[in-house]
């Protein structure tokens, strides 16, 4: 049995507050993305992820690879803040902030500028080809490819200073991985926002799968007012409900789904069939909301929805979100703006020194993490009578600065034992002597 050919979907354009709202976030979301690789802070770009010195700059904080502890936390932060406003609000990020949401309706824009209305597109696409169409055609998916090749512009401009990897783009001087990733996003959003749209919120999207799992008689969806609309008829009817049956709902979905069939998981909650019910109902006279955000309990007729604090999946996500913040945030305050690495020689353990003493060598990795020069001061702990010979007792280092130095540790054979002896390097600032780290090691001793 054959499959049913999909069915090209040809959304009308409509107008009102919801559509102002996403029109504004679909330009907020564009003005970060596109534009944070451009701006500059401290002599540097603002937001970068320098993987060749295994450094990233977020505005005026430094992180290492071993801070991804924090990535982990904001990670795990964003999917519970998403369960949380899915549980409290349905699926307004899919409707209004999603990525697919926001550049599928960037590429509408670039085809109704260049084709048309939906009117339009739907005769050119159904009449025979002919030069004027491949012409139209192939203007709008140019202005398409642009726009993908310049998100993949912006995406490898958070790992490579954006200034310069224009200039090399410019010159031919971009490197292979470069160029591959600008390529590779670029090639995904057309393919995904151009060519796929609705497709992928349907079929492709798992989050459209198990959002009922997290909805409960109070969440806020949109919902048709069947009590209210039917049945339905013209307004002429005096025994037809609210619902004029004119199908300008379903017109304007993205999706193409008909709301007054209930909810279904194609839904997106992007609240143009609002809109667009809204505006029949001004032109009829009626009350706006047959269309609206609302709850089950609310078209059911209870007329106040349940504090949040006594919705059980509301309170589980918050507990969890407090719990993870508060922890995050209480550690990055407590983050030292220094860290250090100590990496013992392992081509010479243990030596004897001409006044009998022995010696271990070590290199010492120290690395400013903060926005401002340290003076850093290196000594030893661990065994008695233990010493460190180095250069020099402290080390300056500049903004955002990296310095390894070597350095001595010397320990009386008597004080010793044979195999490993575990030491302690400390580091202490010398602007904060608050700031202190302590950095385990070992001395082998003969």
């Amino acid at each position: 049995m054959s499959q049913p050919v999909p069915i090209k979907i040809y959304p009308r354009l409509t107008s009102g507050r919801f559509n102002n709202i996403r029109v504004a976030l679909v330009i907020l979301t564009q003005l970060v993305f596109l534009g944070l690789p451009w701006l500059q802070w401290n002599h540097r770009q603002a937001v970068l992820f320098d993987l060749e010195r295994h450094q990233f700059f977020v505005f005026g904080a430094s992180f290492w690879p071993e801070d991804f502890v924090y990535l982990a936390a904001l990670l795990v932060v964003s999917a519970l803040g998403l369960f949380w406003w899915t549980t409290l609000a349905g699926r307004l990020w899919c409707g209004y902030s999603c990525p697919q949401t926001v550049y599928t309706q960037i590429m509408l824009w670039i085809e109704r500028l260049v084709l048309g209305d939906h009117k339009a597109r739907r005769k050119l696409d159904a009449a025979p080809n002919s030069a004027g169409k491949l012409l139209k055609k192939g203007l709008a998916h140019s202005l398409m490819l642009l726009f993908s090749l310049w998100t993949g512009f912006s995406l490898v401009a958070y790992f490579a200073p954006a200034g310069e990897l224009a200039s090399n783009l410019w010159q031919g001087q971009a490197g292979p991985w470069e160029v591959f990733w600008i390529l590779f996003y670029a090639a995904f959003t057309y393919l995904l926002a151009a060519l796929l749209r609705e497709k992928v919120c349907s079929h492709m999207c798992p989050y459209a799968r198990f959002q009922g799992a997290m909805f409960d008689r109070d969440t806020l969806i949109i919902s048709y007012d069947a009590r209210r609309g039917e049945p339905r008829g013209k307004q002429a009817d005096k025994s037809a409900g609210g619902c004029i049956d004119c199908g300008i709902c379903v017109q304007v979905c993205p999706t193409g789904i008909d709301i007054r069939n209930g909810l279904q998981y194609e839904c997106i909650g992007c609240a143009a069939c609002i809109d667009a019910c809204d505006q029949v109902m001004d032109q009829l006279h009626a009350p706006r909301g047959l269309i609206r955000y609302t709850s089950e309990a609310a078209l059911e007729g209870r007329q106040h929805s349940k504090p949040a604090w006594q919705r059980p999946r509301v309170l589980f996500y918050s507990s969890l979100l407090l719990g993870i913040i508060s922890l995050s945030v209480f550690s990055f305050t407590q983050r030292l703006p220094f860290k250090a690495d100590i990496l013992r020689d392992r081509a010479s353990l243990v030596r004897e020194t001409d006044d009998g003493w022995l010696e271990n060598s070590y290199s010492v990795r120290l690395i400013n993490s903060s926005e401002s020069a340290q003076r850093l001061a290196i000594s030893v702990e661990g065994l008695p009578g233990i010493r460190l010979v180095a250069a020099t007792p402290t080390v300056s280092l500049a903004a955002t600065a990296t310095e390894t130095i070597g350095v001595r540790v010397q320990v009386a054979p008597e004080n010793a034992a044979r195999g490993a002896n575990d030491i302690r390097f400390v580091i202490r600032s010398l602007a904060q002597p608050a700031h202190v780290l302590q950095e385990k090691s070992s001395f082998i001793g003969e």
